[in-house]
């Protein structure tokens, strides 16, 4: 192994009732999880780590004692300390999660419930009435046990039938009773971590998601190899969707497992507010956080009339530690006031980031480090290090996973291929969707396209499903056009994609769909946006293979529609062109 290639220590995962275990005993009084019961609260309630334990332990018994040991059970609802106890504790007595975004339609939720035959769901207050409604129309038909999250729950008696109705408080309560009078259910028992333990839906970027299947060993295995990456600090906050594995495993399993104190954030619109206010010295965030981010940089420094003081700071900075020198801290004290004057380290999935935004808050003293991940790879194959990185890559794969390109093209790009104890069991109840993915030598094939370099180091070129291929079969991948487009000034989202015109349907045009920064072209001084944009495109073309170049710009009124994950649903997307 490279000599420049830090191996951090972690503790070894073997399942989740062994890691709730053992982080007690290694950090019995320290903090596991912190939180407001509303986000207005000046109290921050604060777990410790024995007390976490003794709250998932008894949650277990009492779900045991309800006959769902080894049954599906569905946590739909917002980030909470009590999803987060359910999602260990049902995993902890060898049941089955399926976690469902608060977010999707009434008829979708049910839809993954009854699917996957679930004989109880743990729901928080955001999905309450779309629970209530379920029931007056008759769905959750597998449905024998409704547990609220929270201790008040508008859905009454009338509408159960022969359905029990109870609360995570309620449960535990009675797990505490029963465990103090010698119900040792909960340990009597041997987890199999070979077996199905949770069933995560995908999020659908590209069209319906479907169910991954993974197991104790897949979740448990990924956060072992993957937490060897990562020189972890003593507080994170978990900003991003508890359902989605980058949320619940890297936030939950990966930093719990290591001793590190997790906030709870109390959704999007409160972020930055609780950045500055909990002092989080880490976080675990998608490229759409981030790119927010570092608009906002600029966009004070701007409005301040400071911004060419700010990058002149950045280069004065930047030279001087290459001499050794680093006076960051002191230097942009007001910039990294904002968040929280604590953050030293920013890790980043789910998409590869664009290298100046990296540059950026690297000048400013906090580290990013951006790594790649799918959820049929529960979600980590690859990342970046404290000490040892690469610009533009998304690091090397973890250790135990395989890396190839399959049918890789003259510059060695094709589609990045995966092979190791992180990858999935397959897809519920869909063994053609299953078979389609694994190859004959058990490479999941992910869906993007990549290459790797001589060093074994990947970098992203974008998703197969996004690809737009010419006449003359050359490949264009949007994402990369859209990372250019990204830096121009007043671009606050971009896609990119082959429009689809009715009176030409063999003819492809490369069309950037650009949702504006209003305040930016106002500050700017900017009275025509199309204008503008046409002729920024006209640069960039000048810059690209002809092939490549974009030939429609089309402005936009909203945003992108988005899913929880605040990634664009490309399918949402009207690309007709006349």
């Amino acid at each position: 192994m490279n000599k420049n290639y830090p191996i951090y220590k972690t503790t070894f995962i073997d399942d989740m009732r062994s890691l709730v275990e053992e982080s007690a005993q290694n950090f019995p009084d320290s903090i596991a999880i912190s939180y407001k019961d509303k986000s207005s609260d000046k109290e921050v309630k604060k777990v410790t780590f024995t007390q976490w334990r003794d709250d998932v332990r008894h949650l277990g018994t009492s779900l045991i004692a309800n006959g769902l040991r080894e049954e599906n059970i569905a946590i739909v609802g917002e980030n909470t300390y009590g999803w987060c106890c359910s999602f260990f504790a049902v995993m902890g007595i060898g049941s089955v999660t399926v976690p469902v975004d608060k977010e999707l339609p009434i008829e979708d939720i049910d839809g993954i419930i009854t699917t996957t035959s679930c004989k109880a769901v743990i729901y928080g207050k955001t999905a309450d009435e779309k629970i209530k409604e379920l029931l007056k129309n008759g769905a959750l038909k597998s449905v024998e046990l409704l547990v609220s999250i929270e201790p008040k729950t508008s859905i009454d008696e009338t509408l159960l039938s022969e359905k029990k109705l109870t609360s995570v408080a309620a449960l535990e309560e009675k797990g505490a009773e029963l465990y103090k009078g010698g119900d040792n259910s909960y340990y009597d028992y041997k987890i199999d971590v070979n077996k199905l333990a949770s069933i995560v839906f995908t999020s659908g970027t590209t069209g319906k998601g479907k169910g991954v299947m993974l197991s104790q060993a897949n979740i448990c295995l990924d956060m072992t190899l993957g937490m060897y990456n990562f020189d972890i600090t003593r507080k994170t906050l978990h900003v991003l969707p508890p359902h989605h594995t980058f949320g619940s495993t890297v936030n939950y399993v990966g930093h719990l497992s290591q001793g590190c104190e997790v906030y709870i954030s109390s959704g999007l619109k409160h972020v930055s507010d609780e950045i500055r206010e909990q002092q989080p010295t880490h976080l675990i965030l998608v490229p759409a956080f981030l790119e927010v981010m570092n608009r906002k940089i600029w966009a004070t420094a701007r409005k301040t009339g400071k911004e060419g003081l700010l990058k002149a700071m950045m280069k004065v900075s930047d030279a001087l530690r290459k001499v050794g020198i680093d006076l960051r801290k002191k230097l942009f004290s007001s910039v990294l006031s904002a968040f929280g004057g604590k953050l030293e380290l920013v890790i980043c999935g789910g998409a590869k980031l664009d290298e100046e935004i990296i540059k950026t808050f690297d000048s400013l003293g906090i580290t990013i480090l951006n790594g790649y991940g799918i959820t049929e790879c529960a979600p980590l194959i690859s990342a970046n290090r404290n000490k040892y990185r690469k610009p533009g890559s998304v690091g090397t794969p973890i250790l135990a996973c395989r890396v190839k390109i399959d049918n890789p093209d003259e510059n060695g790009e094709g589609e990045i291929c995966v092979k190791g104890p992180n990858v999935m069991l397959g897809y519920y109840n869909n063994p053609e969707a299953t078979a389609e993915v694994f190859d004959k030598d058990g490479f999941f094939h992910t869906g993007d396209y990549g290459r790797l370099d001589e060093e074994g180091w990947i970098y992203i070129t974008g998703r197969k499903k996004n690809l737009i291929i010419l006449s003359n079969g050359k490949n264009v991948y949007p994402e990369e056009i859209e990372a250019d487009l990204q830096k121009v000034e007043g671009v606050s989202e971009v896609v990119v994609y082959a429009g689809e015109s009715r009176v030409q349907k063999d003819k492809i045009t490369i069309v950037a769909e650009i949702y504006p920064d209003a305040d930016l072209l106002a500050d700017k001084g900017v009275t025509n946006a199309q204008e503008y944009f046409e002729n920024e495109v006209k640069l960039l073309n000048a810059k690209m293979p002809s092939y490549k170049a974009v030939k429609r710009v089309k402005l936009r009124d909203v945003e992108f529609q988005k899913n929880t994950s605040r990634k664009i649903t490309r399918f949402s997307i009207d690309k007709t062109i006349d």
